[in-house]
């Protein structure tokens, strides 16, 4: 087991190698270990020339990426580069597993991809006990994406763009489907600031605290005409709101499904009813579409199911009773015979590939951090979740926990006797956007130069405020991982 991780976390002690990489430089590695694959002769021959494409433009755009240059841009020595690439390449199944240290920064899907390049070197994917495995930072947002809520997909990722796709959901629905795809939530903020955007409705999120720059987000939210909400507690974001709908706790208080990382759909059971005025989610979205003039009725959630089922072609076999009976399903399982799917992209070791044909080697190239670290914001600051709590704390600020740390800004001990800070002193840490006054606590996690802060305790010091707002243009998702800061005592 190798983990490759800015901070020597709870997981990287487990692992027999820790790659202590550099903020910001996960592409020069995965290109580094790429080069090392193809110069050693490693590469599954077999495989690439079956199965995948564009290899030659791909071994191109590596051919600079040689160990010495990936140690100089990640920190991590040359010989270790060596190590995993080589156990990587030779190991009878081997998978990749990463979660949003991979994917919350300003090239986040070009990180992803230079990842499914070493498992096309390799054929680590397709085949039982190898792969590439997002992991997902809470339940069911795979479920999440599954269901359509991308603005660019329909239910079961079929392309919104797609007219024959459309088709199938019109004529279930009564309705027009837009052609074009909607904003994701960087554009939705750019729509506002532009005054595109001038109401929102809110299910189960609080952008007041989650989002990047939150001083900035706070404004335009503050600017818009209409926000509406729908939540479990009263966040930030619902004390801006204009109507707040009080909501079931999906745990616990609904009837539906769940979908976990290896695509497993589970059934979820209402145990309790919801207390006071808060209502099921699908009964608020009900009575809301009554008194829009566009009542569906008032339908179950095993209703709304069967009818995904219709339309979504993964979804078709499975049926409430299949899930019960057999405790959960993986998807694609088209149909009520079918045994589910244990793995993904075995069609890649078919013999004769079907029609989608092979899969595509991707170059990718390395771009530094867009926050750079200068005389005035000479440290690197990375934000990530801590055990015991869950995202901006809405729902688990309210318990005590023996292992919380509160809002505090962990930095090793060299840097704090290098900067005369010692642990408990009160520090100012400014960025390029703001400033917010924190505790210090000495870690033996992080490297010097290197700080960390969770995002679990916005109402005690946000740490979003200092965070920037570029995104990735390919996802949308925002840069949280690598903010330039200066660090004061107070």
């Amino acid at each position: 087991m190798y983990a490759v991780d800015p901070r020597l976390t709870s997981s990287a002690k487990f692992a027999d190698v820790w790659l202590g990489i550099d903020v910001g430089s996960d592409i020069a590695l995965a290109n580094t270990i790429g080069r090392e694959i193809i110069a050693a002769g490693l590469v599954n021959e077999a495989f690439v020339a079956h199965s995948t494409m564009d290899f030659e433009a791909y071994k191109a755009g590596v051919e600079e990426w040689t160990l010495e240059r990936g140690e100089q841009v990640t920190g991590v020595p040359a010989e270790i580069i060596k190590q995993l690439a080589h156990d990587y390449a030779t190991a009878e199944t081997a998978q990749i597993c990463w979660t949003l240290g991979i994917t919350e920064h300003q090239n986040g899907t070009d990180n992803v991809i230079a990842l499914i390049s070493l498992a096309l070197l390799t054929g680590h994917v397709g085949r039982y006990g190898s792969g590439l495995v997002p992991i997902r930072g809470q339940n069911n947002v795979q479920g999440g994406g599954d269901m359509g809520a991308l603005p660019n997909k329909l239910p079961g990722f079929q392309d919104i763009e797609d007219v024959q796709a459309r088709g199938k959901f019109e004529a279930i629905w009564g309705v027009e489907v837009p052609a074009e795809p909607g904003k994701h939530i960087s554009l939705m903020f750019e729509a506002m600031e532009a005054g595109e955007l001038t109401a929102l409705y809110v299910i189960g999120e609080n952008p007041a605290q989650s989002e990047a720059d939150t001083a900035h987000v706070r404004k335009l939210l503050g600017d818009l005409a209409f926000i509406v909400v729908q939540d479990i507690f009263l966040t930030a974001t619902a004390e801006l709101a204009d109507v707040v709908f009080p909501a079931a706790a999906g745990w616990a208080e609904s009837d539906g499904t769940s979908t976990s990382s290896e695509r497993r759909v589970q059934r979820i059971r209402k145990a309790i009813e919801p207390p006071g005025q808060a209502r099921d989610d699908l009964d608020i979205l009900s009575a809301l579409a009554e008194k829009m003039g566009h009542g569906w009725g008032y339908p179950t959630a095993e209703q709304v199911w069967d009818e995904l089922r219709l339309l979504s072609p993964m979804h078709a076999g499975m049926s409430y009773e299949r899930l019960e009976s057999e405790g959960g399903l993986q998807w694609p399982c088209p149909s009520l015979d079918h045994p589910g799917t244990l793995f993904l992209h075995s069609w890649l070791w078919d013999e004769v590939l079907p029609p989608r044909g092979p899969a595509p080697f991707i170059p990718v190239q390395w771009v530094p951090p867009v926050d750079p670290l200068s005389e005035d914001f000479p440290i690197r600051l990375t934000t990530g979740r801590a055990l015991d709590s869950y995202n901006t704390g809405v729902q688990s600020g309210g318990y005590r926990s023996p292992i919380r740390k509160g809002a505090v800004l962990e930095i090793c001990e060299e840097d704090g006797t290098n900067w005369d800070i010692r642990e408990g002193d009160t520090v100012k840490i400014s960025s390029r956007r703001g400033a917010i006054e924190v505790p210090v606590i000495f870690t033996d996690s992080l490297r010097p130069g290197l700080t960390f802060m969770t995002f679990h305790h916005p109402d005690e010091a946000d740490v979003n405020q200092l965070t920037l707002d570029a995104w990735d243009p390919k996802s949308g998702t925002a840069e949280f991982k690598a903010t330039a800061i200066r660090i004061e005592k107070v």
